[in-house]
């Protein structure tokens, strides 16, 4: 048995190395469909981990009171409308809510920074309180963070993001130099460690972050984004959030018939988000693969009736010799199979070089063996099932007849 297999196979090679460009063109198809289901999977496992890095910035157990609701579809007048969040209201939520843990306030805008000729346009600049730290994921890499003094009496400190640290300080440490928000000279206190950018689009080491009384004592006006966070245990947020609507509605004097002029927004309205359009595009993925295979397949089909024809006599031959059905099908079958299975080698080959040069030039995108196997078994499978009818054609002809075809 296993003779006859190596000896299927052998007649099969021969025949495609015999008919290399009717080959290559057959296959072209599953190559197609291959690079498809192969590229699809991997970019969307590259995202998810993208994905998931950036939702450690968010924080599972974080609410952030806000103006504008992170999505959906309510009136952008109606939004505008709403009162700003004030934020003197974070020290009544810890006060008031059982759930709360740590609630932090901040503010923020761009601004332009300067230090003696070297400069840095269009930062981030962050104010928030002094237990920031607590609801989220920034790290100082060297220096400290602020104090609680500092934040209460508005000293002129700053922490620097890496990029920022980077562009003003390319030689030598920052910490201990003064530089400029415009006219306002701070104090280099601190470098927060590198984190990346959120999502892949906006870089979270562009900006400094300063005490938020610093803020509100230098940037006048209700300009800029102004949040609280509050900071709950995960497994409660549901619970908690329940909790810190009605407590922000009391605060804001709201009556039982009037709707909610602010948003709670969490980290669960980006997956929701993110899952719609994984779906998405997941969906067209398999549809484009699906065509893809489901053309290369006819083809395939087809080349291997119009082989099944050319070859009527060697199958004659092949009978009078000895050969059972199943043998002259399991010949046909293995060189449909050989031309799949080498369409999908190739479009696993072409798939991981686009996935290196994504992974090398935009985000992590690795190619994991269960994709790599998937897409083989994949292939061989479609040589299969485009291939039976055929061999099955092939299997039944007549030796007698086989062997009077010219």
């Amino acid at each position: 048995m296993k003779s006859f297999f190596w000896e299927n196979l052998r007649i099969a090679l021969s025949e495609l190395w015999g008919h290399k460009t009717r080959s290559i063109l057959t296959g072209t198809g599953i190559v197609i469909g291959i690079i498809a289901v192969s590229l699809m999977s991997t970019l969307i496992n590259g995202v998810d981990g993208l994905f998931e890095e950036s939702m450690k910035f968010l924080g599972r157990g974080n609410l952030y009171v806000e103006k504008w609701p992170w999505f959906g579809d309510e009136d952008w007048w109606t939004l505008r409308n709403r009162p700003r969040i004030e934020l003197d209201m974070a020290e009544k939520i810890q006060e008031r809510s059982q759930y709360a843990m740590v609630v932090a306030a901040e503010r923020g805008r761009m601004a332009n920074l300067s230090y003696k000729e070297l400069s840095a346009e269009n930062i981030y600049i962050h104010g928030v309180t002094a237990n920031y730290p607590e609801v989220s994921t920034v790290d100082v890499e060297y220096g400290r963070f602020f104090t609680e003094s500092e934040d209460r009496t508005g000293a002129q400190v700053v922490l620097l993001g890496s990029e920022v640290a980077k562009t003003l300080f390319p030689q030598g440490n920052p910490v201990d130099k003064m530089i400029f928000a415009g006219s306002k000279r701070f104090r280099v206190i601190g470098v927060l460690a590198e984190m990346g950018k959120f999502m892949g689009a906006f870089s979270n080491d562009t900006q400094v972050i300063i005490p938020l009384a610093t803020f509100n004592k230098i940037f006048h006006g209700p300009w800029g984004r102004r949040s609280i966070t509050v900071k709950v245990p995960e497994h409660l947020v549901e619970d908690a959030k329940e909790e810190l609507r009605g407590v922000v509605r009391v605060l804001r004097g709201l009556k039982p018939e009037e709707k909610d002029n602010f948003a709670i927004n969490q980290q669960n309205a980006f997956r929701q988000s993110y899952q719609g359009i994984k779906l998405a595009i997941g969906g067209t993925g398999m549809i484009i693969t699906a065509l893809s295979l489901l053309v290369g397949g006819i083809g395939i089909a087809n080349i291997m009736f119009v082989s099944v024809k050319e070859r009527t006599r060697e199958i004659g031959v092949r009978k009078a010799l000895g050969a059972t059905r199943s043998q002259i099908q399991g010949q046909f079958l293995i060189e449909a199979m050989v031309i799949t299975a080498s369409g999908g080698l190739v479009g696993l080959i072409i798939s991981t070089l686009i996935s290196m040069a994504i992974s090398k030039f935009l985000f992590p995108a690795t190619m994991s063996f269960g994709v790599a196997f998937m897409a083989i078994a994949l292939s061989a499978g479609v040589g299969l099932f485009a291939g039976l009818a055929p061999a099955r054609k092939g299997a039944k002809l007549d030796p007698i007849e086989a062997l009077r075809y010219e």
